[in-house]
């Protein structure tokens, strides 16, 4: 399940000891693209990682904090600090893998 982060509340993305925000906007053809393989691996990897969509548009304050200039962008958190980040779509496994990486 991918949470969606609201009025730029990054409290349970950064409480998390392993979370995956996803920077997206509903106007971007290869974030709406991303969307259902997020959903995929969120489901797959479900108790290990938690997953969250954080609107550029509507939570601009988190997207500069994590200096996102390019949509979409992944951005992988280990007990609340940012340690990687990826731009683009990507295939499920390519993600899959990325995230993993990271654990």
């Amino acid at each position: 399940m991918v949470n969606v982060i609201k009025n730029n509340d990054l409290t349970a993305a950064k409480a998390s000891k392993f979370a995956v925000i996803d920077f997206s906007a509903t106007w971007c053809n290869p974030c709406r693209m991303l969307a259902p393989v997020l959903e995929q691996v969120s489901e797959e990897l479900a108790g290990e990682v938690d997953f969250f969509n954080c609107d550029v548009d509507a939570n601009n304050a988190s997207a500069i904090e994590f200096h996102i200039s390019s949509i979409p962008a992944i951005v992988v958190l280990k007990d609340g600090q940012k340690i990687d980040m990826t731009v683009g779509f990507q295939p499920k496994e390519s993600l899959k893998q990325f995230i993993l990486s990271h654990k």
